[in-house]
């Protein structure tokens, strides 16, 4: 596949706007879904210490114009020493109706301004196919010197894992089964200080035809790939999806998207929550203990979650990045029409947002408070 360059873009700011959910307050007025805007929306005074009094935000990448395909949805991982961006597709259609959709990984690499950063001059962009050793790739992060996939597999049972492709180089496989038994659907990973690798693991390959019945429940596990410890660490969820830790590494956060249907809609009785989950040591082995609710998102469902160095919680939802402090207060919202499905930090105070068929920028600029 051929790479795209680009040398335009238009850099705007948004001002930190106070919603207002007190009674007899208007109701809170959403951008329509073909907006061109970011909004910032105030819950609480802490925002400010996050964002800032106002935020400068870019649109990078759009397929609005051309294939409308949702080329930016999920794994999304910043390469600091290459100046990359990594992003997943959701499932693309294929052209022949006895395969199945496929999914692609962009490249999109940065050529910044010399004097000043935070610029971006050029983006050159590339969709590349994954290897057919590892298809259907969703969740990713840094590991080593490459990335870490998580391969969600086909309907060929023995197919999937964790995989990690050093930068430039075919995919070693790390993990593949749980004891011989396929993985449902590996959704998203993150590695711990010591090389564990925290994942979720859900079904959601099986309920959109790529993976065939699930072998195991949708739980959480850890791998140490230096002894070969494989354990689930959480279960007695719907549907986990993302997974983060916090800065201080005593801290998982897990989301479950059950409120999520198969076909796209949601059922509002349903989980849309992110648990906090406490790191603790027993007889040499890491346990997740403490399970409580951290949040429950206020527009669809947390489909990815990360923490900021002074451990705020931003996930991907349907209405944007809603942004939560250690301690779970919703702090406001950087409102994206379309919602998001993936998020990352990059340089500068920057968080790279997907939504779907369009890739964001903003600027964050935390204040002292």
């Amino acid at each position: 596949m051929g790479s795209v360059t680009k040398t335009s873009f238009v850099t705007h700011v948004s001002a930190n706007q106070v919603a207002d959910f007190r009674p007899g307050s208007k109701p809170d007025a959403k951008l329509a879904p073909n907006s061109d805007a970011v909004l910032l929306k105030q819950y609480h005074p802490g925002f400010i210490s996050v964002i800032g009094n106002e935020a400068e935000w870019t649109l990078l990448l759009s397929s609005d114009d051309s294939s409308r395909n949702p080329l930016f949805h999920n794994g999304c991982v910043y390469v600091l020493e290459k100046n990359e961006l990594y992003v997943m597709s959701d499932l693309l259609q294929s052209t022949s109706s006895s395969k199945l959709p496929t999914i692609l990984i962009s490249k999109i690499a940065f050529q910044r301004d010399s004097e000043h950063p935070y610029t971006i001059n050029e983006i050159q962009w590339m969709k590349l196919r994954p290897p057919p050793s590892m298809p259907m790739p969703a969740g990713a992060c840094r590991y080593k010197d490459g990335i870490l996939y998580c391969s969600q597999g086909t309907t060929i049972p023995d197919s999937g894992g964790l995989w990690y492709m050093p930068l430039g180089k075919p995919p070693i496989p790390i993990l593949t089964s749980y004891f011989g038994k396929p993985f449902n659907s590996i959704q998203s990973v993150v590695e711990d200080p010591e090389g564990g690798l925290w994942f979720t693991d859900c079904s959601v390959g099986f309920e959109q035809e790529i993976r065939p019945k699930p072998q195991l429940p949708n739980q959480v596990y850890r791998f140490d790939p230096k002894t070969g410890d494989l354990r689930v660490v959480a279960d007695g969820f719907t549907r986990p999806m993302g997974i983060a830790l916090s800065p201080d590494d005593n801290t998982v956060y897990v989301t479950d998207t059950g409120a999520a249907r198969p076909d796209g809609s949601i059922d509002p009785t349903r989980s849309a929550t992110i648990y906090a989950f406490d790191i603790t040591e027993k007889f040499g082995s890491s346990f997740l203990i403490n399970r409580r609710v951290f949040a429950y998102v206020k527009e669809g469902v947390p489909t990815a979650v990360a923490c900021d160095s002074f451990g705020n919680v931003f996930a991907a939802c349907g209405d944007g990045v809603e942004v939560f402090s250690p301690g779970g207060m919703a702090l406001g919202l950087i409102e994206v029409p379309g919602g998001c499905t993936s998020l990352c930090f990059g340089r500068f105070g920057e968080v790279f947002i997907c939504a779907k068929q369009r890739l964001w920028r903003v600027g964050l600029e935390p204040i002292a408070m």
